[in-house]
């Protein structure tokens, strides 16, 4: 498993009423955030409490120097962290990917950061129908910003194909994650159904999106 970041869906979770921008899981070319992998420990104690924390830290090899917010960390720290979580959980990398993307709102809002998507959209489809505008806003301000394209086809009152395109793979769990947790957030109930894939040799990826 070699993702640059995570994804889903995690039952119990509650609603999330903002998040750090999308770009800081999907855009960067090498390393990510302290911040995420924070976001990683605090989904695991959560749900499975401390004891699962520590069994993961000693499986994955990671230290507590990975875990500061605003420092940059190499990918393959938090990789080690997911692929942790799948052997002490028994769960598959693909259900922790998802559970990390619904999580992700949830955190963030308690990080502070809902003002971000505020200003993107007051409402699930128009939020996602301004992503790339909001990638643009802010992409002068990271450096080795590379963000991916979010392009919104057949859109009508309650279902949308969300075509995603990205020179990084591995991603599509990440997004339907966090597609998820956007639904949350908006208070609706999302349903996301993968059509095409990157994986499977297509040029790009696609999801069927339907809320209600």
């Amino acid at each position: 498993m070699r993702h640059c970041l995570l994804g889903a869906f995690w039952p119990g979770l509650g609603n999330a009423s903002g998040a750090r921008p999308l770009y800081l899981l999907i855009c960067y070319r090498c390393g990510v955030y302290g911040l995420i992998n924070v976001a990683v420990r605090d989904l695991v104690k959560t749900n499975f409490g401390d004891e699962a924390w520590e069994s993961i830290c000693r499986e994955s090899g990671v230290t507590e120097s990975a875990f500061i917010r605003m420092d940059q960390h190499d990918d393959a720290i938090t990789f080690a962290l997911v692929d942790a979580a799948s052997v002490v959980l028994g769960i598959s990398t693909s259900e922790v990917l998802q559970a990390f993307g619904e999580y992700w709102t949830k955190f963030t809002a308690e990080e502070g950061y809902g003002p971000l998507l505020d200003a993107a959209g007051d409402s699930l489809p128009e939020l996602l129908q301004n992503l790339d505008e909001m990638h643009a806003r802010i992409g002068t301000a990271f450096p080795n910003f590379n963000p991916p394209s979010f392009e919104c086809l057949n859109v009508t009152e309650d279902s949308m194909d969300l075509h995603y395109r990205s020179v990084r793979d591995g991603l599509d769990d990440l997004v339907i994650g966090l597609i998820r947790g956007l639904g949350t957030r908006f208070s609706v109930e999302v349903t996301v159904e993968q059509t095409a894939s990157k994986g499977d040799g297509e040029d790009h990826s696609v999801f069927h999106v339907q809320w209600h």
